[in-house]
């Protein structure tokens, strides 16, 4: 029987592989919007010299655009997801459907092992969707979050403007 340490030895090695994949999966996906957002938060960690008008300003700008591309391309993934999922249930069902002795679970379990591959893979497809969606969600808070700055600012020129008038 393992020890706890040698099972999370196990995990981590086995997910870290599975993340591989995963990034694999989605770098292509999100590369950009990804180098956006961490071009804004190299901008926002500068706490002397807040983001300028003209750079909140880019932000909206580009980031709806990174974004636009970003959401067609959750459901590029989607669909990849929905094709692996669809390969694993083959590889299951076929291998399940050739063995001929044995209990219901014993032809599970030797069907799950046979499909072990075709299992990871639609895994790997299906985590890569979720950080997709999480980051396209992500990326309209942060859009959200420009626009009330952008509108914060604007009010407070405003009631500068009109003390000044007074």
């Amino acid at each position: 029987m393992a020890t706890k340490p040698e099972i999370i030895e196990q995990v981590e090695k086995d997910s870290k592989s599975i993340e591989e994949i995963v990034d694999s999966i989605i770098k292509p996906y999100c590369e950009d919007l990804d180098n956006y957002v961490d071009f804004i938060k190299s901008i926002l960690k500068d706490e002397k010299n807040p983001p300028t008008a003209q750079e909140l300003d880019d932000f909206c700008i580009n980031l709806s655009t990174y974004l636009y591309y970003a959401g067609g391309m959750q459901e590029r993934l989607g669909i990849k997801d929905d094709i692996a999922r669809a390969v694993y249930k083959e590889m299951y069902h076929s291998a399940r459907d050739s063995i001929e002795k044995g209990t219901v679970a014993d032809k599970d379990s030797l069907a799950e092992l046979a499909s072990q591959e075709e299992a990871l893979i639609s895994m790997a497809y299906k985590r890569a969707y979720g950080i997709m969606k999480m980051k396209v969600a992500a990326g309209q808070e942060i859009l959200s979050s420009v626009k009330k700055i952008i509108s914060r600012r604007l009010a407070e020129m405003e009631l500068t403007r009109m003390g000044g008038n007074r």
